[in-house]
């Protein structure tokens, strides 16, 4: 199998970390050799945060040039439109609508971009923008977002929902994995 590529983007807070970790989790147990590399920006202070996931027969390398990426997962829509570049052709973009201000936003200085999503549509880029903040608060808190994202992106992928359901529960502590679940469901049927 070729190396298949996973950007995962959002802002520091947002579980994306998480995220790429039931991600990892999932394709070892698929048999595949996965490799993860983390990239914080200035994280806790609400700026980017990048997360590649790569796995095939081999991987040698951690990172994800530009016109690589087979799926990029973004938390935030601004952050979607930052990484089109690294999407390869027929590549596919999951992004949450919601809109974080950047810094230069709220003070100010720039406006948040109009129709992100249309943009990058008519640029021809495949994206599939869903509202994950309604459906993580839907499944019982906000900061279920990255589940539901997981979920979503779980449709493309040919492996049975139990096998993402096994590794959300390698990767959430019990306390939280029901409302994980039901976040997951939510993402992937919606």
């Amino acid at each position: 199998m070729d190396t298949k590529n996973i950007m995962i983007v959002g802002v520091g807070g947002q579980g994306s970390l998480l995220a790429s970790k039931l991600l990892g989790r999932l394709l070892l147990d698929q048999g595949y050799d996965v490799k993860v590399s983390e990239v914080h920006g200035m994280s806790q202070r609400g700026g980017s945060v990048v997360t590649y996931v790569r796995f095939g027969d081999k991987v040698y390398s951690p990172i994800i040039d530009q016109g690589e990426a087979d799926f990029i997962i973004s938390f935030e829509l601004l952050e979607a439109a930052r990484y089109t570049a690294f999407l390869k052709p027929g590549g596919r973009i999951i992004t949450n609508t919601q809109q974080i201000n950047p810094m230069p936003v709220i003070t100010g200085a720039a406006a948040y971009p109009e129709d992100l999503v249309g943009q990058m549509n008519k640029a021809g880029l495949l994206v599939d923008a869903i509202d994950a903040l309604a459906l993580a608060e839907e499944a019982g808190s906000s900061k279920a977002v990255n589940l539901v994202l997981m979920g979503r992106l779980s449709r493309y992928f040919d492996l049975p929902e139990e096998a993402w359901q096994q590794a959300l529960t390698r990767s959430v502590p019990e306390k939280f994995l029901e409302l994980n679940r039901k976040a997951f469901h939510l993402g992937r049927n919606s």
